[in-house]
C-alpha cells in the first residue's frame, strides 16, 4: 500500500473511486472516442490539481481512482 502524503503536522490519504456510466450503458466508449476521452479526463485532472492513480476505460463505463489534497472541497 502507498505511504500517506504528509506535511510537518499531518498525514493524509484521500482517494475517491469514481465510476462514469453513459446513458443506457451504451457500448460507445471504444475506438476514437476512447482515445479522446482519456485525454480529456487527464487534462481535467491536471486543471483541478488531482492525480489519477488508476483508470480503466471499459466498453460501457469508466473506473478511476483519484487522489486529492484534503484541503480541497468536494463539490457536487
Amino acid at each position: 500500500m502507498d505511504e500517506p502524503e504528509s506535511l510537518s503536522h499531518s498525514k493524509w490519504e484521500c482517494k475517491y473511486h469514481v465510476v462514469i456510466i453513459p446513458k443506457c450503458r451504451r457500448k460507445t466508449l471504444y475506438g476514437q472516442l476512447r482515445r479522446h476521452l482519456g485525454e480529456v479526463i487527464r487534462k481535467l485532472a491536471e486543471q483541478k490539481e488531482r492525480r489519477i492513480l488508476e483508470g480503466h476505460l471499459m466498453s460501457d463505463h469508466v473506473h478511476m481512482l483519484i487522489a486529492i489534497l484534503p484541503s480541497m472541497p468536494c463539490r457536487r
